[in-house]
């Protein structure tokens, strides 16, 4: 059972950031740009998103900048919690996103590289600050006995490490959520992967993020049915109907889950 059963089901757009822009892919491939984020995060801010997600998708050096800036001036136009991630190595960026105007960062590929980041930032900051953002697809792989792999680089590399051992060894160290992209759904809007929501679920008590292939109403409650805590989408936000963060809300509310 989905600890959204008892708590309200947050409904969380995702901006991914590239060069200061927005922009979504398929598969994190065939970028297009989508706004101005601190236009976009205003916009949702108005229409009842829950919080916001920015992913830097490239995280280049010579972007990091970029991002802090924009994450000050988003700061300062929204009120609902901010998470920013990409890039995300050391402790000191964790406190340099915090004082910029960010409530939580999301780790993904220095964590997977070195796990112990998750207990540096965690005892510094406390777990409520850091959510691991696993980028996860179906593979053959013989190490990966539960068929899923977590992924790094955006998605580009894969590591040969099961995704279920992942969450649960990073919920022990100490992660406050786990944002869960599925690479395979990524852009498709065919809907979630319910099976690695499922099985995830199953393994940690840790709040649980689905994201990934979100296209349709109608895939929100299903997420929430299989297990997330809150459901995170992008195309489908930036270049649906302006009333869809509602709509998403209306259909979970049908479904008996409760929302803000």
């Amino acid at each position: 059972m989905s600890a959204a059963s008892t708590l309200a089901v947050r409904v969380i757009p995702c901006l991914d950031i590239d060069a200061g822009r927005v922009v979504k892919g398929v598969n994190f491939e065939n970028l297009r740009d989508a706004g101005d984020p601190v236009e976009l995060a205003r916009r949702y801010n108005e229409v009842g998103a829950d919080e916001l997600t920015f992913l830097d998708v490239t995280a280049s050096s010579s972007d990091r900048e970029t991002t802090f800036e924009m994450v000050t001036r988003t700061a300062e136009e929204v009120f609902i919690p901010l998470t920013v991630g990409g890039g995300v190595r050391t402790v000191e960026d964790v406190a340099r996103l915090l004082r910029c105007g960010a409530d939580k960062a999301s780790v993904n590929t220095a964590a997977a590289a070195r796990p112990e980041l998750i207990d540096e930032i965690t005892s510094r900051f406390g777990s409520q600050v850091l959510v691991l953002s696993l980028d996860a697809r179906r593979t053959d792989d013989p190490g990966c006995a539960s068929g899923f792999e977590v992924t790094t680089h955006g998605g580009r590399r894969g590591t040969g490490v099961d995704a279920l051992g992942w969450c649960r060894e990073a919920a022990e160290r100490g992660v406050g959520e786990i944002l869960l992209n599925s690479i395979d759904a990524d852009g498709t809007q065919a809907g979630f992967d319910l099976e690695m929501i499922r099985a995830v679920r199953a393994v940690t008590r840790v709040p649980l993020i689905a994201s990934g292939g979100a296209g349709r109403v109608q895939h929100f409650p299903e997420a929430v049915d299989a297990g997330a805590d809150a459901v995170l989408a992008a195309s489908v936000f930036h270049f649906g109907p302006t009333d869809m963060i509602a709509r998403v809300k209306d259909a979970m509310r049908s479904a008996g889950h409760i929302v803000r």
